[in-house]
């Protein structure tokens, strides 16, 4: 399994980044902290912890209380590469979180964001 830098890349250095292109497009921290926690079942609380913590993406993933089954529903390209079509699961879970976080700086609604219509 290649290694790849993000992995061992402190969340809480990446947290930031995603409140910050969330809010740039009128979207708020509540709604990129609903987001984190849906696709890996954190508690608020938790999340929290972790930023504190500075536990690295690797960590942050393995801690997940479990990632949300909806989560294979998420397509798209991130990066140039298709987040369905990744092989390493921290790797696509990690680009899963990019996907849903460019979901919601272009506006799309959080239901369809946290795949709950049908």
């Amino acid at each position: 399994m290649p290694k790849h830098d993000i992995f061992s890349m402190p969340f809480a250095k990446v947290y930031p980044l995603y409140v910050q292109k969330a809010e740039r497009k009128e979207r708020t921290k509540d709604e990129v902290d609903q987001i984190i926690c849906w696709l890996t079942g954190y508690t608020k609380a938790a999340l929290q912890r972790q930023i504190k913590r500075e536990t690295d993406f690797r960590t942050f993933f393995a801690e997940a209380p479990g990632i949300h089954p909806n989560s294979a529903l998420i397509t798209g390209v991130v990066c140039g590469v298709r987040v369905n079509e990744i092989a390493d699961p921290l790797m696509r879970n990690i680009r899963y979180l990019d996907k849903l976080i460019d979901e919601l700086a272009k506006g799309k609604a959080m239901d369809k964001i946290l795949r709950q219509s049908a």
